[in-house]
């Protein structure tokens, strides 16, 4: 089989299947990504990230695209404050209140001086307060993010190559499964014609016998036609064809789902053909057991990049 690099860069098959976390951080902010990919008709990315980081979309969704070809990719960023990354402040309005009411009550009732420390441990004369980032800082961690999500991208292309690689193997194992009934098929369908003259000699027989309006010339007319009708020469040598076609695919790798997921309604169109032409139990068989296969079969390919 053909080796080749990443599904859109070299020749590897690739499921649409994948997950991948990235993690970073700077002396402010922590962070992580997740990234999950699941089967999808197109390459369909949604974002979800914490508010004022939209600038960022517009570059990550330019790395995917790069990087994937098809697939629904939901991207999730987390963010978290350092801690010590927070400083605190003193509430000149609610500490004024304090004082005030301090000072009525002195006037009222003998107390004991007040103290700082217990000023300050009062509910809200503290606030804590982020660090503003300046925009230096700012800039430094969106560049950071990206990175972060660009390794992830690439984690998540390894894991999609490594699973896509396990699904060529399903894929070559139920391709050969068919091939093995597209051999059996031929073998009795060379049979057929043999069958189907005997059954049409005998029938023949029984019409002559039946009308005197019908002539052994016209009956070997209609005899003749049946048998070209339940011919299936031309779909055994297209569904070989077919066969030959999905492997030159698995080989070339890159994205290739949709081409095989087509090839399958092609190889599915010629045994509902079979089926309906054949006259043999055992070849009726055959082409039912073709279109099992052939179902199983892009099952697996619809996880196919």
């Amino acid at each position: 089989m053909a080796k080749g690099a990443s599904s859109k860069s070299g020749g590897k098959i690739a499921s649409m299947t994948g997950f991948a976390r990235g993690e970073g951080g700077n002396s402010n902010f922590s962070w992580s990504w997740e990234l999950k990919s699941v089967n999808g008709r197109n390459l369909d990315q949604r974002y979800r990230m914490p508010s004022g980081h939209e600038e960022l979309e517009t570059r990550l969704r330019a790395l995917v695209t790069k990087a994937l070809a098809r697939g629904n990719l939901q991207c999730s960023l987390t963010l978290n404050r350092v801690a010590g990354a927070s400083g605190v402040a003193i509430n000149q309005e609610i500490l004024d209140q304090v004082v005030d009411a301090i000072g009525a009550l002195d006037a009222k009732l003998d107390l004991g001086p007040s103290n700082a420390v217990g000023i300050l441990s009062l509910r809200g004369v503290l606030e804590e307060q982020e660090i503003k980032e300046s925009d230096d800082e700012r800039t430094q961690r969106m560049q950071a993010l990206e990175e972060t999500f660009s390794e992830a991208l690439t984690n998540l292309g390894v894991m999609r190559g490594e699973e896509g690689a396990r699904l060529k193997v399903v894929v070559e194992g139920q391709l050969q499964n068919v091939e093995n009934l597209l051999s059996e098929a031929t073998d009795l369908a060379a049979l057929q014609p043999e069958q189907l003259k005997a059954r049409l000699k005998t029938q023949v027989e029984t019409l002559l016998e039946a009308s005197s309006g019908l002539t052994e010339d016209r009956l070997a007319q209609e005899a003749a036609l049946l048998a070209t009708k339940a011919d299936i020469r031309e779909e055994l040598d297209r569904l070989g064809a077919h066969c030959r076609a999905a492997q030159d695919l698995l080989d070339e790798g890159r994205a290739v789902g949709r081409r095989l997921d087509f090839l399958c309604q092609e190889f599915n169109r010629e045994a509902n053909t079979i089926c309906s032409k054949s006259s043999d139990k055992d070849l009726t068989r055959v082409g039912l057991e073709l279109k099992s296969a052939i179902e199983q079969m892009r099952e697996q390919i619809q996880n196919i990049e």
